[in-house]
């Protein structure tokens, strides 16, 4: 929020955290690495966690932090500045919406929406209150995403036409797990049959099309395979849960998703979470001069590469696998230059810490979050979308326009400036 005139900026944000599980807990750490913020308080259902947390946040600053076991008390600390809200998918945004509605600055952490009018609620409440929220999408601040969205702004790869993204991420274990552990995956599994977890593809994408802001999702398809990859693991001596032997699971291994833009793109969205799989979330921009392909950690642009040099692909892939590095030194952030070896253990690979660095910078100086409300709403209501379409035999779905026609005006914005 903008600061009235004369005042000084904020100089810690006081911030307390909801939800101490497995996300709860890297980015506590996270957070305790940075100047710009302090833990205030900590909260969560189970005593062993909050015990962790409180524990971790004294050993760190010497000052034991508010300790809360329901949420709504936490929200109503007059001490805090702001809240983070990484519990599990299903509460992300009515908490969030709770949190703006007693005015603390919110983060809240990524996940799919489990309907339409959850996303419209969260708008609303942000157009009521004006307390500023924040999507955690860390992928948006990775150094490759960042490396292709400054070359597609130096207009590199020419008009973009096509984005693929992935979330590709062998997850059998965790989400067998779930009972064992506490962890949120295994309902979604169990009961759900969508794009489950659409804003790590999505995020980077979106911002590269400049969706809500002189573009949008127009529509979108959504198909699923059959649900084979979760019932043959529970079979095995690795299902950590073999309560779970017998249980059949709703959501589809593989859900391929086909979103059309108002600028006349086309995006695609692959789930790919049940199966024997590499992490990889496949990021390709695809434009009238080039690509750029994330697995391959390759740029391939006309005139800088004789893309008609061999008619089979393995050499061509040959030749120019990992050459992305080739065009960090005119195009990557510094923010990517600049860090150091402990702020890269700072969660994944540093892309943690860079955003959660600029959400403290942007609390404590009144700038615009770089990631809205209307970010929020468009790329979670993608999850209840394509459950909408998978349901109808992959018919499509309209997306709702969050901005109320705003994203005919607003002004392009990246989360950092290139």
């Amino acid at each position: 929020m903008k600061e009235k005139a004369g005042e000084k900026e904020m100089e810690r944000v006081n911030i307390g955290v909801i939800g101490l599980g497995q996300r709860g807990k890297a980015l506590l750490g996270t957070i305790l690495a940075l100047d710009d913020a302090r833990v205030g308080a900590v909260c969560d259902g189970y005593a062993d966690r909050r015990e962790y947390a409180c524990k971790k946040v004294e050993d760190s600053c010497g000052q034991k932090p508010a300790v809360y076991d329901d949420y709504h008390a936490l929200l109503n600390d007059p001490s805090l500045d702001a809240v983070l809200i990484t519990a599990g998918w299903e509460e992300h945004i009515r908490m969030a919406i709770e949190s703006m509605s007693a005015g603390k600055i919110t983060a809240m952490e990524v996940g799919g929406a489990y309907s339409v009018e959850e996303c419209w609620e969260l708008v609303r409440t942000y157009e009521r209150t004006k307390t500023p929220v924040m999507m955690m999408e860390n992928c948006c601040y990775d150094r490759f995403e960042l490396l292709v969205t400054a070359m597609a702004r130096a207009g590199k790869f020419g008009e973009i036409v096509h984005c693929h993204g992935a979330y590709s991420h062998d997850l059998r274990d965790e989400i067998m797990g779930g009972n064992v552990n506490r962890h949120y995956r295994l309902n979604n599994y169990l009961y759900r049959n969508c794009e489950n977890y659409p804003t790590h593809e999505l995020g980077p994408i979106a911002k590269i099309l400049n969706i809500n802001r002189g573009n949008r999702m127009l529509s979108l398809v959504s198909v699923a395979s059959k649900a084979a990859g979760l019932k043959a693991f529970a079979k095995t001596d690795k299902n950590p849960d073999k309560s779970l032997a017998d249980v059949s699971f709703a959501q589809g291994d593989i859900v391929e998703t086909l979103i059309r833009c108002a600028g006349g793109e086309t995006i695609s969205l692959k789930l790919d979470t049940t199966l024997p799989k590499y992490y990889s979330r496949e990021l390709t921009v695809h434009g009238t001069k080039g690509l750029a392909n994330q697995e391959l950690n390759m740029i391939a642009l006309e005139g800088e590469q004789n893309l008609h040099e061999y008619y089979e692909p393995a050499p061509f892939v040959k030749k120019y696998f990992d050459n992305a590095g080739e065009y960090e030194k005119e195009f990557l952030h510094p923010v990517w230059r600049d860090i150091t070896p402990e702020e890269t253990k700072l969660g994944h690979g540093g892309m943690d810490y860079i955003m959660f660095r600029e959400f403290f910078r942007a609390v404590r100086s009144g700038e615009a979050l770089p990631i809205d409300v209307y970010d929020a709403a468009a790329w979670m209501s993608i999850a209840a979308l394509s459950e909408s379409s998978i349901a109808r035999g992959g018919a499509p779905v309209d997306i709702p326009d969050f901005t109320n026609g705003g994203w005919v005006k607003r002004c392009p914005k990246d989360v950092f400036s290139f």
